[in-house]
C-alpha cells in the first residue's frame, strides 16, 4: 500500500512536498481550486525543483480552467523538471467549479479533453474543438527540449458515479475514489474491476486510490478535539457544503447523508439560507472548503460528522482500517493535509511505516 498527501495548493507546498519525500510517501496530489488555493503548475514546478523521488499530480485537474493544449504544454513542461514523475488528475469539478457557482463539467467533454491532452504528450495530431470549431493541433517542436515528451506521464481519473467509473474504465486510467467508508470503498473497487473487466483490461493493471483525510487521535482523544476539528474537520465539513448545494442550487448531493447525520446537515442547510450575497451562497460556503473549519460552522462540526466521514481514530483503529483497503486491491491512500496542520504528516508516517 502506498501512501500519498492531498494538499490544497500553496506556492510553497514544496515544503510539505519534501518532508513527504522524506518520510516514505510515493506521491503529492494538488487541488486545482482557483478560488481558494494557489495554482497547482506553479506550486508543482517548485516541487519538481526540490524533490528527486515523489510523484507529482494534479489532484485534480479541471478541464474548463485551462484549454487541453495550455495543460498538455503544462504536464510536459513539470516533465523536464522532475522526468518521469508526473500525473495528470482530472476530475469533473466540484470545489474549483462549485465556489464559482458552476455544476460539474459534462462528462463528454472531460472524456475529450483527457484525451486530447495525452495524445498532445505522445507527440501525436489531434483534432480538437477550439473556440467552437474543430481544428488539427501539436506540439510543433519537442525536438528542442524545451519540454519533455519522452518521459510518461500518468492518467488518474476521480471518479464517482458509475458514468464517471466507465469513463475511467474506457481511457485505461488509475481510479481516484473519494471515501472514509471501509465497507463502501470495497464495494466500489470491485463494481470498479468489473467495469475495469469489462472494457477489456486485466485486473491487476488497475491503480486504484483512496483519496481522504483524517486525524491520528492520541488514546481516548475525542473526535472532535480541537486538534481533530483542525485536522479533519474540513474534510468533514464537505458533506455540509454539498447538502447547501444541492438545497439552494439544486446541485447533485454526491455523497449519501448517514440517517445520524440528518439533522446535523439540515441544521447547516438552514444555516446557509441566510449567507450573503443573497443567490451567490456559494461564495460563504465554499469559504475555507477543505482547508480549515469556519467559526459559523463549527456548532454542525461534530464528532459523529468528523468520525462518519474521514479517517480519524486511533493508529491502530487505523492501520486495521487501511489494512483492510490494501486486502481489497486499492495501492494507495492518500491523506489531505490542511493548512496549518503540516506536522500532521508526521503521525501518518508512523501509519505509512507499518505497511513499507
Amino acid at each position: 500500500m502506498r501512501f500519498a498527501i492531498a494538499i490544497p495548493t500553496d506556492a510553497e507546498s514544496w515544503r510539505v512536498v519534501r518532508r513527504a519525500e522524506e518520510l516514505g510517501f510515493s506521491r503529492a496530489w494538488f487541488y486545482d481550486t482557483q478560488m481558494l488555493s494557489a495554482d497547482p503548475f506553479v506550486a508543482m514546478a517548485a516541487a519538481a525543483m526540490k524533490t528527486t523521488r515523489i510523484r507529482l499530480a494534479t489532484g485534480v485537474l479541471i478541464s474548463s480552467n485551462r484549454i487541453a493544449p495550455v495543460a498538455a504544454n503544462a504536464f510536459a513542461s513539470l516533465n523536464k523538471l522532475a522526468p518521469g514523475r508526473i500525473d495528470f488528475g482530472i476530475g469533473t469539478g466540484f470545489t474549483g467549479r462549485r465556489a464559482m457557482g458552476l455544476g460539474a463539467v459534462k462528462l463528454a467533454d472531460m472524456e475529450d479533453y483527457a484525451r486530447t491532452v495525452m495524445a498532445l504528450l505522445r507527440e501525436e495530431t489531434v483534432e480538437t474543438e477550439i473556440e467552437g470549431k474543430r481544428r488539427l493541433i501539436r506540439l510543433l517542436n519537442p525536438e528542442l527540449g524545451l519540454i519533455n515528451t519522452r518521459d510518461p506521464v500518468g492518467l488518474y481519473v476521480a471518479a464517482s458515479g458509475p458514468r464517471a467509473r466507465q469513463l475511467t474504465a474506457r481511457l485505461g486510467a488509475g481510479w481516484i475514489n473519494t471515501t472514509a467508508d471501509v465497507a463502501g470503498g470495497v464495494a466500489a473497487l470491485a463494481e470498479m474491476r468489473e467495469l475495469w473487466a469489462a472494457a477489456g483490461h486485466q485486473e491487476g493493471a488497475l491503480d486504484a486510490i483512496v483519496l481522504t483525510g483524517g486525524v491520528v487521535l492520541e488514546e481516548h482523544e475525542p473526535a472532535d478535539s480541537p486538534r481533530a476539528v483542525a485536522q479533519a474537520g474540513p474534510r468533514a465539513a464537505m458533506l455540509l457544503h454539498r447538502a447547501a448545494d444541492a438545497a439552494l442550487m439544486g446541485l447533485p448531493t454526491i455523497a449519501t447523508i448517514p440517517p445520524e447525520l440528518a439533522d446535523t446537515v439540515a441544521g447547516y442547510v438552514e444555516l446557509a439560507r441566510g449567507f450573503r450575497p443573497q443567490g451567490a451562497h456559494y461564495l460563504e460556503n465554499h469559504r475555507g472548503h477543505l482547508m480549515f473549519v469556519k467559526p459559523e460552522e463549527r456548532p454542525y462540526v461534530t464528532a459523529d460528522l468528523i468520525r462518519l466521514t474521514t479517517f480519524a481514530a486511533s493508529e491502530k483503529e487505523l492501520r486495521q482500517r487501511i489494512g483492510a483497503l490494501a486486502a481489497a486491491g486499492y495501492s494507495e491512500i492518500a491523506i489531505q493535509i490542511v493548512p496549518g496542520q503540516e506536522h500532521a504528516i508526521e503521525d501518518w508516517g508512523r501509519i505509512r511505516r507499518a505497511f513499507a
